[in-house]
């Protein structure tokens, strides 16, 4: 609060301009937001105002600070940072102090975990449809190392992992582990240990993170990096790819509800598409899509901090914070493939009596994405490369830094499910491949190939905001044994990391378990997956959802 206060006493005004006055109304709404933090926890008998003085009161200040973030706007998405270190430091002191011991740590963590666990928010039906499963993203980032290069992981990042085997596994936290080449082993096996068991774990590439954001920082909502208390983030709906190339043939007419939504174009009438001729007309749709989209968000964020402030979140983050623009994209891979398709067979357009293309009939093979093939993997590159500059070109509202992700969370289902059929062969409204991923069953060359072409795509020059690859393998291909399974676990992602990958959901079942739990849900009671960005129980999702994740590729070889 005295930093607040501080913070307004000490501003440099010039002029009473717009962003001057908006800035001394938040500083005064956080620190109100702090008093009532502080008023809050006083109710429950602490005084939080002053600094914790043992680990039992670090864990409960930090529990306070993320039950305000909920309670203020029921919302989802409160990240909780990177805690473990700050923890680690008075248990350490209490160890030593023998004022506790190490079960008595360990069940600190193990409550901790059960109060994350057990907060919701309510939710709209849309919300749902977007959203499956329930999901918080109660964040967690644990291990990394220092730009010196010393590992990050301490003893209470163990804690925090071995809650999934204390209380079994969860979707939240949302553990996001992040992944280095100088990480000890011993911790790399553990994570892949009860990554296997549970399938609650996600990774993200610390070596890529680490050069542009420090080692101060943590993963927000579902795979953004954000440095802690120095950045926050605009975050907003998907632009659908997809449907953006079919507009492009289609004369800027939506093919599902048969209405104009962009000026200007001229639908193709060619009975074999062009390659080139799309693609130009592709990238100027991209053009006028990346506009209404830019603007789009700017609208809804200008009307969420006018209606919705959220003061107790700013609170906690410095007064002249970094904002971040967190513009996505689905049917990443349907319009790579389509293109590829385009490009490299005969693709003829089935048009109905209005002249709009309702399907596609291909002659031939083409490339897909997914199979390590630079012949198409290139074309996926490119597509990002030039949205990005698009997005980029927009002045976004108060100054925001415009980034970029290739995450869908559950939203490729729906998104798929309002997009006609595509040049790639996919057939109307069947659901996208979530975030990064293949499409469904098109990568065939192995699960390396296919982790080798989500690798190529650029996080540091374009997709700032996150490469999300959910990825599903069967026991048997890892190997026979526990032991084999976690080594190779760990090769695996060493050597997908080591290209500069950023995201790697594991999953590691059988299709069958997945069947199986659809049609008896009470025998699974708490099958976790990992989805894109997130985990959630498998019977939390909505029997669409639960189809399309067991239509994905499973991979039985390396």
């Amino acid at each position: 609060m005295e930093q607040k206060k501080n913070d307004w006493d000490n501003m440099k005004i010039t002029t009473m301009d717009d962003e001057t006055i908006r800035l001394r109304e938040e500083i005064s709404m956080q620190y109100r937001a702090l008093k009532e933090i502080k008023d809050m926890a006083a109710t429950y008998g602490y005084n939080i105002s002053k600094p914790a003085t043992n680990g039992k009161e670090a864990v409960q200040w930090t529990y306070f600070g993320y039950l305000a973030a909920i309670k203020e706007n029921n919302g989802a998405a409160m990240s909780l940072g990177r805690v473990d270190a700050f923890f680690d430091i008075y248990f350490e002191r209490d160890l030593k102090n023998k004022t506790l011991t190490e079960e008595e740590i360990q069940e600190i963590i193990d409550q901790f975990v059960i109060k994350l666990r057990a907060a919701r928010h309510l939710r709209t039906p849309e919300y749902d449809e977007l959203f499956s499963g329930d999901p918080t993203w109660v964040t967690c980032s644990l291990g990394g190392v220092t730009t010196e290069g010393k590992s990050m992981v301490n003893k209470t990042s163990y804690r925090i992992v071995h809650t999934l085997e204390n209380l079994e596994s969860a979707p939240e936290p949302n553990m996001t582990i992040l992944w280095a080449e100088k990480l000890p082993l011993s911790w790399k096996k553990y994570c892949s240990k009860i990554s296997i068991a549970t399938d609650s774990i996600q990774y993200e590439n610390d070596d890529v993170m680490r050069p542009s954001m420090g080692d101060d920082y943590a993963i927000a909502c579902c795979v953004s990096a954000m440095r802690v208390g120095k950045d926050m983030q605009f975050f907003g709906a998907r632009c659908n790819l997809a449907k953006t190339l079919l507009y492009s043939i289609n004369g800027g007419i939506d093919e599902v509800k048969r209405q104009l939504v962009i000026p200007g174009f001229e639908k193709m009438t060619d009975e074999v598409l062009d390659y080139e001729k799309v693609k130009k007309s592709y990238f100027k749709m991209m053009h006028e899509v990346a506009r209404i989209y830019s603007d789009a968000m700017n609208i809804i964020h200008y009307m969420h901090d006018k209606y919705a402030y959220e003061a107790g979140q700013m609170a906690l983050h410095d007064t002249y914070v970094n904002r971040l623009m967190a513009y996505g994209v689905a049917g990443f891979s349907v319009a790579v493939d389509s293109l590829s398709a385009i490009k490299y067979a005969k693709v003829k357009p089935i048009r109905d009596e209005e002249g709009i293309a309702i399907d596609f009939e291909i002659e031939g093979d083409y490339p897909k994405y997914g199979n390590d093939d630079d012949r198409v993997d290139e074309i996926g590159k490119e597509i990002l490369d030039q949205f990005y500059k698009e997005l980029s070109s927009h002045q976004c509202y108060r100054n925001a830094k415009p980034t970029l992700s290739v995450l869908t969370i559950t939203s490729n289902v729906v998104y798929g499910a309002n997009t006609g059929a595509t040049p790639d062969g996919r057939k109307a409204g069947i659901p996208f491949a979530p975030g990064a991923n293949p499409m469904h069953g098109r990568d065939q060359n192995g699960a390396i190939a296919s982790l080798n072409s989500v690798a190529k795509l650029d996080w540091a020059n374009c997709c700032r905001d996150g490469i999300s690859n959910t990825f599903s393998i069967i026991p048997n291909a890892l190997g026979q044994t526990e032991d084999e399974r976690i080594e190779n676990l760990v090769n695996l992602m060493d050597g997908y990391f080591s290209q500069g990958a950023h995201h790697l959901n594991v999953n590691v079942l059988n299709r069958d378990t997945l069947i199986d739990a659809m049609n008896n849900p009470d025998k699974y009671p708490l099958l976790t997956i990992r989805v894109s960005g997130y985990a959630v129980r498998f019977n939390k999702l909505t029997k669409k959802q639960q189809q399309e994740v067991i239509s994905r590729t499973f991979h039985e070889k390396f």
